[in-house]
């Protein structure tokens, strides 16, 4: 009898933000990060000045957490979602910690899109859905493997989320969705007349 096992596996974390942690409530994070976006000048430069869709605080604001109280609680309970993770992963820590690196806002309009990409210099990354209007894009994630497929055939449109070559992760508002750094994600263009909001974030080994 031929037997066939599922090697070498990525995982994908989701869970409600509200499983651990302080409860934080949706309407305050939503006008917190539009209150940052019009406040955030040096934000609005760089988005303008790179041709970013929308904004995004990664390349303004490092301490969003320090500044703002509901960012804080956002933090812990990010924390507890990344060691739960962490413990599934099976990661040996050697007595250190997996601890936030950076964490930012983003406000992508209708039309918008934010192209494939990895976060090289993290463990875990991942990203909590603020505003998720009907019809707006889900998470777009890629096999790791995909560049030395070479010759392989397609999958059949059908088959096992597991073989597929790309894999579409529709969240919720109150989601988190965690995942290992080197995995290659996107977000497809945003088709919805309103804003797709998220606060995205990085933790290193330290």
């Amino acid at each position: 009898m031929a037997q066939i096992s599922s090697l070498f596996v990525t995982r994908l974390y989701r869970a409600a933000l509200s499983e651990h942690g302080p409860a934080i409530d949706a309407a305050e994070m939503e006008a917190s990060c539009y209150g940052i976006a019009e406040d955030d000048e040096a934000g609005q430069e760089w988005c303008e000045e790179n041709g970013y869709p929308g904004y995004t605080s990664y390349a303004s604001l490092t301490d969003l957490p320090w500044r703002f109280p509901i960012f804080a609680d956002l933090v812990k309970s990010l924390d507890l979602h990344v060691a739960a993770f962490a413990e599934d992963l099976e990661f040996d820590l050697g007595g250190r910690k997996l601890v936030l690196e950076d964490l930012w806002i983003n406000v992508l309009p209708e039309g918008g899109t934010h192209s494939s990409h990895l976060h090289p210099h993290s463990v875990i990354s991942g990203t909590t859905y603020v505003a998720m209007p009907e019809g707006t894009s889900a998470l777009k994630l890629e096999d790791p493997r995909s560049a030395r497929m070479m010759a392989a055939p397609p999958r059949r449109k059908d088959a096992r989320e597991e073989l597929k070559t790309f894999v579409y992760a529709k969240p919720e508002v109150g989601d988190v969705l965690l995942w290992e750094s080197w995995l290659r994600h996107e977000v497809p263009m945003n088709m919805a007349e309103d804003e797709r909001i998220s606060v995205s974030f990085n933790y290193k080994w330290e």
